[in-house]
């Protein structure tokens, strides 16, 4: 089973890391994905704000599905780039919106954005822009894979 039909039945089970930072996945289709995901105390810096991987990889994870919801049943993604530009801080009990949307899809290479900010408010905390080569494959790993 693939992972998008994967993620399409079982939603966060589907991810080990979307268990382990309680990621809820609110949408994903023709090359956008929705995630949410509530800041904890245990994602904070020693300064008590969440710390900026975090948000990091919640963008990441959107653009992966973003980009995924476009591939072919044998088809796989690997990261080539990503950046991301932070805007502003939170901290504990704040629910973050990540919105990821496929710019480009080429045959070997895929161009991704997204937005992360605050489930109340309009404005950005922070903005990633990704870059993932496409690949075939006969057979995908599984969660725990290497």
């Amino acid at each position: 089973m693939s992972y998008i039909a994967r993620i399409r039945e079982n939603g966060r089970d589907a991810n080990p890391f979307f268990r382990l930072m309680e990621i809820d996945v609110v949408s994903f289709d023709s090359g956008k994905a929705t995630l949410n995901m509530r800041v904890r105390a245990d994602m904070l810096n020693g300064e008590g704000y969440l710390q900026g991987g975090m948000i990091t990889a919640l963008a990441d994870e959107a653009m992966v599905l973003a980009v995924y919801s476009l591939l072919e049943e044998d088809q796989v993604i690997a990261t080539i780039s990503e950046s991301t530009s932070f805007m502003r801080g939170t901290g504990t009990g704040m629910v973050l919106v990540a919105e990821g949307r496929v710019i480009k899809k080429g045959r070997r290479v895929a161009f991704s954005e997204a937005d992360v900010r605050l489930l109340e408010k309009p404005d950005s905390i922070a903005r990633s822009s990704a870059s993932y080569a496409i690949s075939t494959t006969t057979k995908r790993p599984g969660p725990g894979t290497p």
